[in-house]
């Protein structure tokens, strides 16, 4: 599943935080998943969380074993199928060319 389009005009890093993140909107991930599904380096993963963090678009549970960051409700849309339906031509471009 994807973020809702408003929250899609990011960094390419930072829209792949919250789009790994409304995948598994209920349980969060770790940095270390995180990491591993967007495929970035750590500096890069931590810039974009500090940003997403700073803008309200994720929250931080720190818990007694493990911190694990999940999405904030108005990134996450309604139905799934809505947003993937709702892809613009200029999406689909921006998605598959590097810029």
């Amino acid at each position: 599943m994807r973020a809702k389009r408003e929250y899609r005009d990011r960094e390419s890093t930072e829209v792949a935080v919250l789009d790994a993140l409304v995948d598994r909107t209920d349980d969060g991930m770790t940095v270390f998943e995180l990491r591993a599904a967007v495929e970035v380096d750590i500096d890069e993963l931590e810039m974009a969380l500090s940003t997403l963090k700073e803008d309200g678009l994720i929250t931080v549970e720190s818990g007694t074993s493990e911190t694990v960051i999940k999405p904030d409700d108005r990134v996450v849309p309604e139905t799934p199928t809505d947003e993937d339906e709702a892809q613009t031509i200029g999406d689909w471009i921006r998605e598959r060319l590097p810029f």
